[in-house]
């Protein structure tokens, strides 16, 4: 019996040496992903930050151009639709070829774009510039997501996300207190100065010290990048896998980028809801914003520093929530694993293809849409009803804070669906939300004078709950749907 044991333990052993180990989904380090993400957080700032800082300013601009306030009005509507144009067509080559080169254009054109808007004194080379600006800055966010996808799993990829989101989340708070004070102070045209020396800096960090990690490119990291690839602090120093290497230059060879990938992602029917509510909260998110200096300067007689200090509250809300709903999420990952029967582990690694992942990521979001739809019907009344300013500014933070909290599970559940053009679908989902928010803002201003703010906002609380509709769709239809393709693909493969 003795024996018999002993030759079952050396058949085991012999069975497990011979298994093959898998290689670790990325090489780099916790404390390295950190700083990759932290990277990719203050990259991401810029898009929302040139919005933020040029709304108190808005009527100084327009004094300064002798042009009127509509017009510079336009500039903002610009803005956003080139946001959602240009990241889909730069997403397809981050994922394709890398993350650094894409990035280093980005922000080279954006730091041109802001030097031209310090030096112009027309309305029509501020409009253009604003588009360059916006070209250059818009798809950092998108870039974000795949590198997050790169580097992390299902069951982390929340609190990344978190982080990731908590520089664009610092635009709200930061943005217009610099715009408004600038524009006080200074004069609008450094506002245009700080926002050339901010991206130049980054520009430079990431030039400096941003690994690549794309997968495409370094696998998991354990390729060692060359030319542009290469940062000039090396992180990784493992020995290149000259099989994987050799895989992934097949790879590129064959492979060719269409610049307009995200439109397949867009019209994907499986994806709808989760785009429609996106945007439908972005919308509301981007008009409360844009109304709030102009609605306090004509209702409360506030200046242009004034009105930019009253985006503190609404922005602080939105930085602390990107942190705490990221956590939340990989809290609520696990728990839907454990209720589905099966660790967290097993349910990154996709041993069941049957795990609930829309739930996991959505199932809290539903308080955030009834908290968001109360908030903004109440933000219009009080303004309307001219109540106290604490008042309006109490409700925005309920805005603020549930907004985000919607951007943080939707965004990680769009790179779950699709990890591996991340940076595409982040894309698809801005086309959607920036034409919705762009076609708002540009009937805003006559809505309020129409209907007045009451009923303007009582609108947009009602949109919001639309997106109640779209979550319920995507965690019922929508993940039936996505098994039965999944399922589908592994018949059509097996044959």
């Amino acid at each position: 019996m003795k024996e018999a044991s002993t030759d079952t333990s050396a058949a085991a052993g012999d069975k497990n040496a011979s298994e093959p180990t898998l290689p670790p989904f990325t090489v780099f380090t916790v404390n390295q992903r950190r700083w990759i993400v932290f990277l990719a957080a203050f990259a991401g700032m810029f898009s929302p930050m040139s919005s933020f800082i040029f709304y108190p300013a808005i009527n100084s601009i327009a004094t300064g151009l002798d042009a009127t306030v509509e017009l510079v009005n336009l500039a903002v509507t610009t803005y956003m639709v080139v946001s959602g144009i240009v990241p889909a067509l730069l997403g397809t080559a981050a994922d394709r070829y890398g993350r650094r080169p894409v990035y280093m254009a980005a922000l080279s054109i954006y730091l041109a774009a802001n030097i031209g808007l310090a030096l112009q004194s027309s309305f029509p080379a501020l409009l253009v510039l604003r588009m360059l600006q916006s070209a250059g800055s818009s798809g950092t966010i998108s870039f974000g997501y795949g590198v997050i996808a790169d580097i992390t799993t299902e069951d982390e990829r929340g609190s990344y996300v978190g982080i990731m989101l908590a520089g664009p989340n610092v635009a709200p708070p930061i943005g217009p207190i610099l715009g408004g004070i600038l524009a006080a102070k200074l004069g609008w045209q450094w506002i245009f100065w700080l926002l050339a020396i901010l991206g130049g800096f980054c520009l430079a960090l990431l030039i400096i010290a941003l690994p690549e990690t794309s997968r495409s490119v370094v696998g998991n990291g354990s390729i060692p990048p060359r030319g542009i690839y290469r940062s000039l602090i090396p992180f990784c120093r493992q020995e290149k896998d000259p099989k994987q290497a050799e895989e992934t230059i097949q790879k590129k060879d064959i492979v060719l980028v269409n610049p307009l990938g995200s439109l397949k992602i867009l019209l994907s029917f499986r994806l709808s809801n989760v785009l429609i509510c996106n945007a439908i909260a972005y919308t509301v998110y981007c008009c409360i914003q844009a109304s709030l200096s102009s609605l306090f300067i004509d209702i409360y007689g506030y200046n242009d520093l004034a009105a930019g200090l009253i985006y503190i509250p609404f922005g602080v809300a939105c930085l602390v929530n990107t942190l705490i709903w990221g956590k939340i999420l990989d809290r609520e990952y696990a728990l839907a694993a454990k209720r589905h029967g099966i660790t967290a582990a097993q349910a990154k690694s996709k041993t069941d293809p049957t795990f609930p992942l829309e739930a996991a990521r959505l199932r809290s979001s539903f308080l955030l849409v009834g908290m968001a739809s109360v908030a903004t019907c109440g933000f219009g009344w009080a303004i309307q009803a001219k109540t106290h300013v604490a008042v309006p500014l109490i409700m925005q933070v309920f805005v603020g804070f549930s907004a985000t909290g919607l951007f943080v599970a939707l965004g990680a559940l769009n790179t779950d669906l699709n990890t591996h053009q991340a940076s595409t679908a982040s894309a698809a989902a801005n086309i959607v939300r920036c034409a919705l928010a762009a076609a708002f803002l540009a009937i805003l201003q006559i809505m309020i004078d129409g209907i007045g703010p009451g009923w303007s906002f009582t609108i947009f609380g009602f949109m919001m709950l639309l997106c109640g509709v779209s979550l319920y769709w995507q965690v019922t239809i929508g993940y039936r749907r996505r098994i039965q393709a999944e399922r589908s693909l592994l018949t059509q493969t097996s044959l």
